[in-house]
């Protein structure tokens, strides 16, 4: 006979989790004084319990296993919330443990007392109050199943204090049986080879690849089916990597941010195969003109998200490995005439680039990362930065960009990057992120230094919020309003203030660093990013800060307005 408390700790060995990330309180001490007597499992000491679920996402995400946090009851459920909403929207496997108050307190305002499972129901995948002792070992299993299973997603378990101190068996369960939820591991023949005659007659085929590839592991498999059948290929914000980001057959990504190529591509293609992709608003646009003229072959594990948005022809309900699998076996090449060609020149006659922009830009920021560093893990924050990297970073394979898509999370990026290192210690990490993000878990310098963590912080510092300033540039005559994070309430950064050093910023990003330990370096031209990532490279102790100034009004182009098609692209900048 063991206590509750002794029995997680249990199974969070049986389970194999190498790191559990968490913050500490009243209602998950028993659990702490437990993990205090045994080394088999990391625990990894965050600063603030956003943070630590961001970490725990990050680190699942880069090493495909199911990320493991544990915060305490009220607040430190509440703080959870963002964390367990953002893993939720991408489909990040974690188990996220909150400490309650005691049975007989729940519903009487008690200290520390919050209705966690109701907070939590609609942004995790499942959720559940441990009511009974014995019931313990059976949802600790069900929740690492339930995460890791179909759509993988956030689920939480809330342990009350009694249940931790209550004594039961300590035999964890070997299997699990749970009415009512059976993933599908299998993939209807039938639908494939309709599917493939379709694809078959097609004129102008097109690939379009969402993060369900590279959540299934099925990147090699999706390029030998390219490169079978030579269609080609568009991803959305979290699809980038399903394939090489260099192959051939690769246009870019689509949607609201997308490349021209790649939206053209999908306005005109007339088959249309989707594998792992919601259909969200940023990739569709103006939902009425999206993919009218072309049939619409839709793959994806949940059915739910099957003509959720768009209505297809062929809805295959599959895991994409699974899938793509069958389609190997099923498809045959045939002649696509000018189709891929057509569109490859369309990719060079418009390509996404800053070559026109003066001075350091993040394009040179992001290509020094492609040039010098090989199969880099890269997290971003959300905002500009963020859409930079997706459209500049070279990407070979999977778990090497880590985003916040679905929810578009700011303050993301840099605890992503240290679990991600916590999982991937030999592989750099860089975290990319604006200078308003990034101060919303600044505070994790601490952690990065408590535990020698080398990961570059690359913070891209225009003064502003610069994906709500860009939209008031282009849609609100230039009222800027509380997006100004600069010293001067009505400055604007140029080329001329960064070159005569009169860049005002409060905090002083390099100085912070050093504050923390860390090493900090402030650039303002191109041809100081080797010195500063060199710097980078020779600092083992924790992080580097790169902080690059670029002007304020550099935009993120091309780009869709709100409510319009995807034809209606903007290319150039509406200064």
């Amino acid at each position: 006979m063991i206590s509750g408390a002794a029995y997680v700790v249990k199974a969070l060995q049986a389970e194999k989790v190498e790191f559990l990330f968490n913050y500490p309180g009243a209602a998950t001490i028993d659990i702490m004084d437990e993990l205090y007597k045994q080394d088999q499992v990391k625990v990894i000491l965050p600063r603030h319990e956003q943070a630590l679920a961001h970490a725990a996402d990050g680190y699942a995400r880069s090493t495909g296993k199911v990320g493991v946090c544990m915060v305490t009851s009220g607040p430190g459920a509440t703080n959870l919330v963002t964390g367990i909403a953002t893993a939720y929207s991408d489909s990040v496997p974690m188990v996220c443990i909150t400490g309650q108050v005691d049975l007989s307190l729940m519903g009487n305002d008690a200290f520390q007392e919050v209705d966690t499972v109701g907070i939590v129901r609609n942004v995790c995948k499942y959720a559940i109050t441990v009511r009974d002792r014995k019931d313990l070992g059976r949802i600790l299993k069900e929740a690492f199943y339930i995460a890791r299973t179909g759509r993988p997603g956030p689920v939480v378990v809330d342990i009350p204090k009694n249940i931790q101190k209550a004594m039961g068996t300590e035999v964890y369960p070997t299997e699990v049986n749970i009415r009512g939820y059976k993933p599908n591991t299998t993939v209807h023949i039938g639908q494939v080879k309709k599917a493939c005659s379709i694809i078959s007659k097609a004129k102008r085929p097109l690939f379009l690849l969402g993060g369900g590839i590279s959540i299934s592991g099925a990147n090699d498999l999706m390029t030998q089916l390219v490169d079978k059948t030579g269609i080609p290929v568009v991803t959305t914000l979290m699809g980038k990597g399903a394939i090489s980001s260099r192959h051939p057959l690769y246009l870019g990504n689509v949607g609201i941010h997308g490349g021209y190529a790649p939206n053209v591509a999908l306005t005109d293609c007339d088959v249309m195969i989707s594998i792992g992709t919601r259909f969200n608003d940023r990739i569709t646009g103006k939902l009425s003109t999206f993919a009218q003229n072309c049939k619409i072959v839709h793959i994806d594990v949940d059915a739910a998200s099957i003509s959720k948005n768009i209505k297809v022809d062929i809805p295959i309900v599959a895991d994409a490995k699974l899938a793509i699998e069958a389609l190997l076996e099923y498809m045959e090449p045939h002649d696509l005439g000018e189709w891929p060609t057509q569109l490859q020149q369309l990719k060079v006659d418009h390509p996404i680039t800053q070559a026109d922009e003066d001075g350091l830009t993040p394009e040179a920021i992001i290509q020094y990362i492609n040039d010098h560093y090989e199969r880099p893990i890269v997290t971003t924050d959300v905002g500009q930065n963020q859409l930079w990297t997706t459209q500049f970073l070279e990407i070979e394979g999977n778990h090497q960009l880590l985003t916040s898509g679905g929810l578009g999370t700011m303050g993301y990026g840099f605890p992503a990057a240290i679990g991600a290192k916590f999982g991937n210690p030999h592989t750099p990490v860089f975290a990319i992120c604006g200078d308003g993000g990034v101060q919303m878990n600044i505070q994790e310098f601490a952690t990065a230094m408590h535990y020698h963590l080398p990961v570059t912080l690359v913070v891209i510092n225009n003064g502003y919020l610069g994906n709500v300033r860009q939209w008031q540039q282009l849609f609100y005559d230039k009222r800027y309003a509380c997006t100004n994070l600069l010293m001067d309430e009505s400055a604007i950064v140029t080329r001329d203030l960064i070159d005569k050093g009169e860049f005002e910023y409060v905090p002083d990003f390099v100085k912070l660093a050093e504050a923390y330990g860390a090493q900090g370096v402030r650039v303002t031209k191109a041809e100081e990013l080797r010195a500063a990532f060199a710097k980078a490279d020779t600092f083992k102790k924790g992080p580097t800060l790169i902080e690059c100034i670029i002007p304020t009004e550099v935009n993120v182009l091309p780009m869709v307005p709100a409510g319009k098609s995807l034809s209606d692209m903007l290319l150039k900048d509406k200064k």
